[in-house]
């Protein structure tokens, strides 16, 4: 019975990660054409997301390099 309720309360955590980091990575794609900050908005979603999904971490990895390199681009300018 235990064991159950521990699943149980496992999967409402997981589900609620999934709604408010889904929510927010919404909120950040609209904000790319609505005033607002997307460039900071997209990655906290992803990275809610990182922490229940597989995918979400690597897409977050890629944006964390890609952004590394168009930093070092920039610094270079």
């Amino acid at each position: 019975m235990i064991v159950f309720i521990l699943k149980t309360v496992r999967q409402v955590q997981r589900l609620i990660i999934a709604v408010i980091g889904f929510t927010v990575l919404l909120i950040g794609i609209a904000m790319i054409v609505l005033p607002g900050p997307a460039i900071v908005v997209i990655p906290i979603g992803l990275a809610i997301l990182a922490t229940e999904y597989v995918w979400a971490r690597r897409l977050l990895d890629r944006v964390k390099s890609s952004t590394s390199s168009v930093k070092g681009w920039v610094s270079k300018q």
